[in-house]
């Protein structure tokens, strides 16, 4: 994908009608000097709950949060009701991205009949519309049959994106097992159960050629597989979530908005995953943008669902404390968030963009929340850049004023 060279980062100039427009409304002096416009953002991991939970988040809702953070593509994982497993049930969903959304979202299919880890999906007739196969919220515990996911996949021209978690190392587990765990008496989970399964498959795609992502790393050795397997010539691509890059467990509270899975892992994690991050490792940050209930996540620690939004928060966490510490560059950033997932994923990027106010600082209200979910570790921080504005193919989805 070829990126533009414009002085603002983005596909359009300042002086594009519609921001124009906005700043011709803006009575500042500085008006012009004050906004930056961005590509849109693409997130190839988020969980918009519809059908079966839209008690959670709804294609609508979750398109319009989406929006609000300057993403104009998204991924939707297949934990729905029906799960996506078949033709019919894929358009179901289709059906109400068509109706409802206001970016492009893009949905995944299962890679087993009702995500159960037993039996394959019709990959070569659920290809054509589906953006790539995961079973994302469980992972494939049978070798064998993600060795035959793989193969299939690569037959069809698709990825296969694993959630890797080996449910036997879990032993009841929900935060990581860690300094936190151990001083206040909770189950933790090890980052074997998530390093162990990428080893694994990783083997596997090597053996298969098959292209492979892999979701949500969080533990120092899964940068390290992976970057080993990248040095073999491995087809494989993987992400990471912001909360994994500027928080740890150190930074745990005993509430449920600190707990998702992945978990928060150690301050040696953080450190690789930002290693992975300045050397390539990592290609790409998702927000695995995972809204529950206030009942679901108001349980604590133990009792919680897994999972936390991320979609409005992603750019100002980013910005505020990666690109303004100057730990990475605003081109890095963009990499990261707008053209490796587009590349990997072959989504297109077109008439579509941000516009922000990095100059703004704002402190996190989840009340604000376009997003139906309101569970955040980052709840009350202080970060800069706002967006003011959102459009996609030419149409304004997201205006604040």
């Amino acid at each position: 994908m070829t990126k533009p060279s414009c002085k603002v980062y983005g596909q359009v100039s300042i002086t594009d009608n519609l921001v124009a427009r906005f700043l011709t409304d803006d009575t500042s002096a500085s008006a012009s000097s004050r906004y930056v416009v961005f590509p849109g953002f693409c997130d190839v991991h988020v969980h918009f709950r519809e059908p079966g939970f839209s008690y959670k988040e709804t294609i609508a809702s979750g398109s319009r949060s989406a929006a609000a953070g300057g993403y104009t593509a998204v991924c939707t994982m297949p934990n729905l009701n029906p799960v996506p497993d078949s033709v019919e049930s894929i358009a179901l969903q289709q059906h109400i991205i068509d109706r409802d959304a206001c970016i492009h979202v893009y949905p995944y299919a299962s890679i087993t009949a009702e995500q159960r880890g037993e039996t394959l999906v019709d990959m070569r007739g659920l290809a054509p519309h589906a953006i790539g196969f995961s079973d994302d919220g469980r992972g494939v515990q049978s070798e064998s049959l993600m060795r035959e996911a793989m193969l299939l996949a690569k037959s069809c021209g698709k990825m296969i994106v694993a959630h890797c978690e080996d449910n036997a190392l879990l032993h009841g587990g929900y935060i990581h097992d860690g300094a936190y765990a151990a001083a206040h008496g909770h189950k933790g989970i090890c980052s074997e159960s998530e390093y162990g399964p990428i080893i694994r498959d990783l083997r596997l795609a090597e053996e298969t050629g098959c292209a492979y992502h892999v979701c949500h790393i969080s533990a120092a050795e899964s940068v390290e597989a992976i970057r080993q397997a990248k040095k073999r010539g491995v087809n494989v691509t993987c992400e990471t979530g912001p909360h994994y890059l500027v928080l740890d467990d150190s930074c745990m509270e005993e509430d449920g908005r600190f707990k998702m899975n992945p978990p928060l892992r150690s301050k040696r994690d953080r450190e690789a995953l930002l290693e992975g991050i300045y050397d390539g490792t990592i290609d790409m940050i998702a927000t695995d943008h995972a809204p529950h209930s206030a009942e679901e996540k108001g349980r604590g620690l133990a009792g919680s669902s897994f999972g936390i939004v991320g979609l409005e928060t992603a750019f100002p966490v980013l910005y505020t404390h990666l690109v303004k510490t100057g730990k990475i560059a605003m081109e890095r950033l963009l990499d990261l968030m707008v053209y490796n997932p587009r590349k990997r994923f072959n989504i297109p990027l077109g008439d579509e963009f941000s516009v922000w106010d990095l100059s703004r600082e704002v402190v996190v209200d989840p009340e604000r929340f376009m997003s139906m979910g309101r569970a955040t570790p980052f709840t009350g921080h202080h970060l800069y850049g706002e967006c003011v504005m959102t459009v996609c193919d030419g149409k304004l989805v997201y205006e604040n004023r």
